[in-house]
């Protein structure tokens, strides 16, 4: 940057997300390109400390305004700063959004000059910019953020005294699953805005039947400011917290705002035709009859090769039983496992009988990996089993056929051809029964899944490797289990309608709906006769009626109405999804066409697609001239690409057998800190090393009274290799309000509650109830303490030889249900209890080959990590089980707030 100071600026969607760089969380930092200069927050005791330092750009704004129309949201994000400095700064807006959203326009104001980006067909922007591209000068601005968003940043030098406005414009229709719409909004200002306001209108000419606000991070104080106002077809929420409300504790910095904002809503549905909006020349048709579900004949492919080991097939084994606890009585059901052999568990599908659901629980129980991956043979056994039970009359007429898979891998044993596999499945199957895919992990051809599974009915579905993989599969399921209707056909007048959308579809499942679009040959809609017709429980289904207009000024007189084009903007918008569906299979004409209709269109309406890209032009400096900045769409191809290249690289047998669905905290041996981040299948660590009897804070909680400090002990003496290692041996545990305080030491455990103190040995294996506290010791081995209607941690004991002659008896201290604890805690563990944003991205050699470095985004900083493994003890005390971290150095600087001398405490029970 030349030597000019840099400030980073975020703004992330879903999220409304606004971060200016800093060393330090929820601290605005500007920071030269060699040096940082950081406003910290500290920790425990030093939270009340404030910097001297001048934070040089205000942040005037940053606001989310959605407007719901029919189920298409438009949403505008908007953010306004002032760089006070008297140089130059770089500011950075980044937005995080949907992944199935298109991004439709994007602007900077920068003193009153408006840089506009500009849909272009993808190929011909990057041989147009290809000189600045091979420069440097260009970059993505688009890149993968999680399982369900993308990331879109840029960022623009603002001279002295200057004012900027960024604007990003994006648009989606939004899906109903299991009888639900949803927006979320992920909000991680990370510091304070004068005016923040996150704004949502919908407008449902069908009725609204409910409509529910929620938020991760909504506190007592800051639930009444979630606004909610419901009349008949419309609803306005909004949340619009002062500064001072977004204090995440009086006099520092830190704010509250820091997670998801989750709207919710569906539509009363009187009429089984369904409801269709006409507004300009455009239908839209939704449909979604309440009626009562199909049995379904159900085969579960499931890969057990030994890439299947340890961890994912624990999680497969759990969400198996779940969902065989679900399966209806009415529907038929089997089971094939396979690796290069495959194994059925029944010659026929089963009905799904109380007994049979107990037999088949416990095969499942039994499985185990093995061997390789024959996809082809699995799948086409399945086939084979539905069509024979077909032919033997063994599955009612009125059914549902579908084959569910899962695997991990690409085939390696049998036909190993994709390509092959895919004909192969295509043929057998002929269109008489549906085939989902399941990729479990990034080690999977995701796009040779999504391909067969388009091909034959169905639908893939990545499955991530996380804490919550059981979760997902459950969830899958879910949406799939309760079909309503097969082959449902939507009809309209040949002569009144053109332009259709797809009108074929193969099933209904509860808790969806069917959407169709299309345009209007003419205005006259006396001839407009709907029809809709399928397969249901006991009799075909068929209704059709007569369409009138619904007359928008009518419904909502007081509005000045802006979104008149939602109907042709919807139709747009789904046209393109289903072309890009159809251009990934078919004959290379029939590509060809499907993807050259999608590129006009997304041209057409300035959609960014996977086929078109958007161009900013930066405004030129005085240290360079003007340079474009490109924004992609990514596919799931290359959202699975970049994860294999950040943190999700590790290959899936690398991670241990045992995790805990919900986010475990913990310090335990050296003492090595582990944050468990299971919404990314991931981890950090860090080590603190400091003279013995050193006293730390761990947790502190003003708002419940919850305090834990722990204090470290060293080796009996000096090692050969001079280095003296460090524990923790004795932990003291306060909760103010219950007037409960606790010891804990290698030696021995007391309690002091209700005036009087209780001593418990380890070598006993005991248990007090009390009114406000329960403790349970299990052994040498454990001590569970839980708070009542709080927090509850797990204390274990590390026992050592009595005459080993350099290491002692040490503790590890593991937080669990740590959501029950307020947003304003903090300390060495507490300050990650409710989450952190961090990247990861440049993986290089390191030191050792198997620990490989990277470089880390967290805090406005970047810190060289090491990927490296921390071990887990919960389940083997003696053994203990290893866990995938990125490792930080130095005592987690940069990771922590402040410095770790910020943590130091005078005794056991003293918050300072």
């Amino acid at each position: 940057m030349s030597g000019l100071l840099g400030v980073r600026l975020l703004l992330l969607w879903g999220c409304a997300c606004l971060w200016l760089s800093s060393s330090a969380s929820g601290a605005l930092v500007i920071s030269r390109h060699d040096e940082a200069i950081q406003e910290r927050r500290g920790a425990a005791r030093s939270l009340q400390k404030r910097s001297t330092n001048e934070v040089m750009v205000e942040v005037h704004s940053v606001t989310v305004d959605c407007t719901v129309t029919s189920r298409f949201a438009h949403t505008v994000m908007t953010s306004k700063a002032f760089n006070k400095a008297n140089s130059s700064q770089e500011i950075f807006f980044e937005v995080e959004l949907p992944k199935t959203a298109f991004i439709t326009n994007f602007s900077m104001e920068i003193e009153g000059q408006v840089y506009v980006g500009e849909v272009k067909e993808k190929e011909k922007a990057k041989k147009q910019y290809e000189k600045a591209v091979s420069s440097g000068q260009t970059a993505g601005l688009v890149k993968a953020s999680g399982r369900k968003m993308e990331k879109f940043s840029v960022s623009v030098n603002i001279a002295a005294e200057s004012n900027v406005t960024f604007v990003l414009t994006y648009e989606e229709l939004l899906q109903r699953k299991l009888g639900r719409y949803e927006l979320l909004t992920r909000v991680k200002p990370k510091t304070l805005v004068q005016d923040f306001q996150i704004v949502t209108n919908i407008y449902e000419p069908q009725g609204i039947s409910y409509v529910d606000a929620h938020a991760t991070f909504l506190s007592n104080e800051l639930l009444p400011l979630v606004e909610k106002t419901v009349t008949d077809r419309k609803a306005h929420i909004s949340f619009s917290p002062t500064m001072e409300q977004q204090r995440k504790c009086p006099g520092c910095d830190g704010t509250l705002i820091d997670g998801d904002f989750i709207v919710s809503y569906d539509v009363k549905r009187e009429k089984n035709l369904g409801d269709i909006q006409i507004v300009n020349g455009y239908f839209v048709h939704f449909f979604a009859p309440e009626l009562p579900k199909l049995p379904k004949n159900v085969v579960f492919v499931i890969d057990i090769s030994g890439s299947m080991s340890g961890r994912k097939m624990e999680q497969t084994r759990e969400a198996m039983l779940a969902i065989l606890q679900q399966v209806h009585e009415d529907d038929h059901f089997a089971i094939i496992l396979f690796d290069s052999v495959i194994e059925t568990w029944k010659d026929s599908l089963t009905k799904a009988t109380k007994e049979n659901i107990t037999e088949a629980m416990d095969y499942i129980r039994r499985m185990s990996s093995r061997g390789t991956t024959n996809i082809n043979d699995a799948v086409l056994t399945a086939v084979n089993m539905l069509v024979k039970d077909r032919q033997m009359e063994r599955l009612p007429d009125r059914s549902a056929d579908m084959i569910i898979l899962l695997t991990d891998g690409m085939p390696n044993e049998g036909e190993s051809n994709t390509g092959k596999i895919q004909e192969n499945m295509r043929t057998a199957i002929g269109g008489n029964m549906s085939l989902y895919c399941l990729g479990f992990g990034n080690d999977v051809d995701y796009s040779f899944l999504d391909v067969m599974s388009k091909q034959n009915k169905g639908l893939a579905r990545r499955i991530f490797e996380a804490s919550d993989a059981a979760a997902q599969l459950q969830g899958f399921y879910d949406e799939v289990a309760s079909p309503l209707l097969l082959e449902v056909d939507m009809h309209y007048p040949d002569n009144a309608v053109d332009s259709l959308t797809t009108s074929h579809f193969s099933y209904l499942f509860n808790g969806t709906e069917i959407v169709v679009a299309g345009h209007l040959m003419d205005n006259d809609l006396d001839n407009f006769l709907v029809e809709v017709v399928g397969q249901g429980l006991e009799e075909d289904f068929r209704v059709q009626g007569q369409v009138s207009a619904a007359d928008w000024d009518v419904f909502y007189p007081d509005e000045e109405y802006i979104f008149g084009d939602f109907t042709e903007r919807l139709w747009a918008y789904l046209t393109i999804q289903q072309l890009l569906d159809k251009s990934k299979s078919g004959t290379p004409d029939e590509k060809a066409n499907t993807t050259a209709k999608a590129l006009d269109m997304s041209l057409q309406y300035s959609f960014v697609t996977p086929l078109t890209s958007m161009v900013v032009t930066k405004p030129e400096t005085e240290d360079s001239t003007s340079s474009p900045l490109i924004a992609d769409k990514l596919t799931e191809e290359q959202r699975q690409q970049a994860e294999k290249m950040t943190y999700n690289y590790i290959p899936a047998q690398s991670y241990p057998r045992h995790y805990q669905p919900a986010p475990t905290y913990f310090v335990d041996g050296d003492p090595h800190f582990m944050i468990e981040l299971p919404d990314r299948g991931d981890a950090l660590c860090f080590n603190i090393n400091d003279k013995p009897g050193t006293i730390f804070n761990l947790v502190r909680d003003s708002n419940s009274g919850i305090l834990v400090n722990g204090e470290i002990i060293g080796d009996k003496k000096t090692p050969p290799d001079g280095k003296i290692n460090t524990y923790f041996w004795r932990f003291g545990i306060v909760h103010q309000t219950l007037g409960v305080r606790l010891e804990v030491s290698t030696e021995d455990i007391s309690l002091f509650q209700d005036g009087k103190w209780v001593k418990l040995l380890w070598s006993d294996a005991a248990s007090i109830k009390g009114s406000n506290v329960d403790l349970l010791v299990t052994k040498d081995r454990s001590l569970t303490v839980t708070l009542r209607d709080s927090v509850k941690f797990v204390i274990l004991l590390h026992k050592v030889w009595k005459k080993h002659p350099y290491h002692r008896d040490y503790l590890g201290f593991y937080t669990l249900d740590s959501h029950l604890l307020s947003p304003g805690v903090h300390g060495l563990l507490g300050q990650f209890y409710h989450g952190i944003n961090y990247e990861v991205a440049h993986l290089h050699p390191g030191k050792v080959p198997e620990k490989p470095d990277a470089t880390m985004y967290v805090k406005g900083q970047e810190l060289n990590v090491t990927r490296g493994w921390q071990r887990d003890f919960r389940n083997d005390v003696k053994n203990g089980e290893n866990v995938p971290c990125w490792f930080i150095h130095n005592n987690g600087t940069g990771l922590i707030d402040g410095h770790v001398r910020d943590y130091i405490v005078s005794g056991l029970f003293k918050s300072g």
